[in-house]
């Protein structure tokens, strides 16, 4: 507890080219398994049939699953809807067969497993075309983002401290999707929603690094860049430990307790934490350094006629 009592002194920058190298070598792995694996897009980018049926009972996912697997559909993604008694089943698209011919299989699949009665209540195919109109809209909706914290960074700090976040925002973002690409997890909408969620916790975490640099360099006037960094790193490590693991817990409990459906989404969220933690302090600043960011650049702009109360001198 004696962390959370006084600042610690950990020299943090005189790791930054080993952290650079360790960074370096991850990078290339996740962009690796992109050019090599791919990403697994689901069926909200590849297209496929959603066919959503009512049981006469509750029942249970796991159940369903199993049935759908022995029917031939190992890949169908199953999730409740409504009630318990309510399943949505969504397959990828199937060569030669249409949607109703798909919904038929399906339908045999689970009466012949569960023993039960089961009702089609809708059908519905998503076609590539609008798979391909949500790729474009998500990479849009990332793009817009970066753009966002470019531009909010350098009002309100520094254009190079701005630079420096989006180029660790990006770190975390290329390094979690490649080992989604990785993992096999399947890219979805919600997984894209997941990959965001991991900008903002980044961009959240470097800002208040930043914010104490800031303030540290008009404090602190007889020390230089490295000292300065340093010391604002170490201010905020009690709350980046407080805040970091408390978002570890709720998400491990997510991916052990919340069901197979939201499995890949807590996973993506896990790694994508601890990447950010971990660029918020090893990433973030270190390349603002690299950048050449001094204590002018932070330091407030004097207006004319500040030295005199804001009189105007007499000439």
């Amino acid at each position: 507890m004696d962390l959370f009592k006084k600042t610690p002194k950990i020299d943090f920058m005189s790791k930054r080219y080993l952290a650079f190298v360790l960074s370096g070598l991850v990078l290339t792995v996740s962009i690796g398994s992109f050019f090599v694996r791919g990403l697994n897009l689901g069926i909200d980018f590849t297209g496929g049939t959603l066919i959503e049926v009512e049981y006469n009972k509750a029942v249970d996912l796991a159940e369903v699953r199993s049935a759908l697997a022995r029917g031939g559909f190992e890949e169908a993604i199953v999730q409740h809807v409504g009630t318990s008694k309510g399943v949505m089943v969504r397959i990828p698209p199937r060569a030669g067969l249409n949607s109703a011919d798909l919904s038929d299989r399906v339908l045999e699949a689970l009466k012949t497993a569960t023993g039960t009665s089961v009702e089609i209540r809708q059908v519905e195919f998503v076609g590539p075309q609008v798979g391909q109109e949500l790729v474009e809209d998500g990479g849009l909706a990332l793009v817009f983002a970066l753009i966002g914290i470019l531009l909010y960074v350098a009002l309100r700090f520094e254009l190079r401290l701005a630079v420096a976040a989006v180029i660790a925002t990006l770190h975390d973002l290329t390094i979690t999707a490649g080992l989604v690409s990785l993992l096999g997890l399947q890219f979805d909408l919600t997984m894209l929603a997941a990959i965001l969620t991991v900008a903002g916790y980044s961009v959240n975490d470097t800002i208040v690094v930043f914010d104490r640099i800031r303030e540290n360099f008009r404090k602190l006037r007889k020390e230089g860049p490295i000292e300065v960094m340093n010391r604002s790193v170490n201010e905020t490590l009690s709350r980046t430990l407080v805040t970091g693991p408390t978002t570890l817990f709720v998400l491990i409990s997510l991916f052990y307790l919340g069901g197979a459906v939201i499995d890949d989404f807590a996973l993506a969220l896990i790694l994508g934490v601890v990447i950010g933690t971990f660029s918020s302090i090893y990433v973030a600043s270190p390349v603002a350094l690299v950048l050449g960011v001094s204590r002018a650049d932070l330091l407030p702009v004097k207006k004319e006629g500040a030295e005199l109360g804001g009189r105007p001198s007499n000439r």
